[in-house]
């Protein structure tokens, strides 16, 4: 009997190196390179360029291996932007016709099937072929 495994880990994403997935690796690789930026490019004090390549790293680190509810941390900042984009407030207002506008020349017939009880008794011819009902989408002939 042949065996075949199953796969158990499909939402799991590959580690690539030190523990790190390749997403967290190239946030870490970026995140060296803006910090050794913050440290030898500015023309301030060396302790000012310190504290802020130091900052950059604790960016960069809580970015990289923060993950709230099992989602990186990108994702939720996505899910912000997407929050500030659309509106929060759904107002519903009837349309007022323009005004000199034609009501459409198109109108249909509304028709009413009746209940089969009301076949059961015998009616007279005018009660058992009721006038069509005539109303906004009536037809007019």
């Amino acid at each position: 009997m042949d065996r075949h495994e199953i796969p158990t880990h499909l939402n799991v994403e590959d580690k690539a190196f030190a523990g790190l997935t390749m997403r967290q690796l190239m946030t870490a690789a970026i995140g060296l390179a803006l910090a050794y930026g913050a440290a030898s490019e500015p023309p301030w004090p060396m302790a000012m360029r310190l504290v802020a390549a130091g900052l950059v790293l604790a960016a960069v680190a809580l970015v990289a291996l923060w993950r709230p509810a099992g989602r990186p941390l990108e994702d939720w900042g996505f899910v912000l932007l997407r929050f500030w984009a659309l509106p929060r407030v759904a107002v519903w207002r009837p349309r007022e016709p323009a005004p000199g506008a034609q009501e459409s020349e198109h109108r249909y017939e509304v028709a009413l099937p009746e209940a089969a009880w009301a076949n059961s008794t015998i009616r007279s011819q005018e009660t058992a072929n009721p006038p069509r009902r005539r109303g906004r989408y009536a037809r007019t002939p």
